[in-house]
């Protein structure tokens, strides 16, 4: 399979209700949360890429650009950026969905780095 066509077999797309069990004392989507569905997506998606043991050794720049309010429905999606010898990338978005009307919008953004390891856990090649 082609770089491209992996990248495209490897993204993933996740939905979410937004539940009170899960916002802060504003009525909206907890960052802790919102940051923990981010990394879980993107490792769902660079272990969908790799098929090998990846773990998390950086997320950077995560834009919180809208509140996410309690109600609503999310769409996090996850999709292969860069790819080294041993390492990837891994963008994440969330969008809101309103769950009664026809409205979706993008809300925050993040990029994750992931490690392939083997079987010692020691940094092994992607391909």
């Amino acid at each position: 399979m082609q770089l491209q066509e992996k990248i495209k077999a490897s993204e993933t797309r996740i939905f979410k209700a937004v539940f009170p069990n899960t916002t802060n004392h504003y009525d909206t989507l907890f960052g802790g949360t919102a940051m923990q569905l981010m990394d879980e997506i993107a490792f769902i998606t660079a272990t969908r890429f790799t098929r090998k043991k990846c773990v998390t050794v950086c997320s950077d720049r995560i834009d919180f650009k809208k509140p996410i309010p309690a109600g609503t429905i999310i769409e996090l999606v996850g999709k292969v950026s860069k790819v080294g010898n041993t390492s990837l990338d891994v963008k994440v978005e969330i969008f809101i969905e309103q769950m009664y009307e026809e409205h979706r919008e993008k809300a925050i953004t993040g990029n994750f780095t992931f490690v392939a390891l083997d079987e010692n856990k020691k940094p092994v090649a992607i391909f």
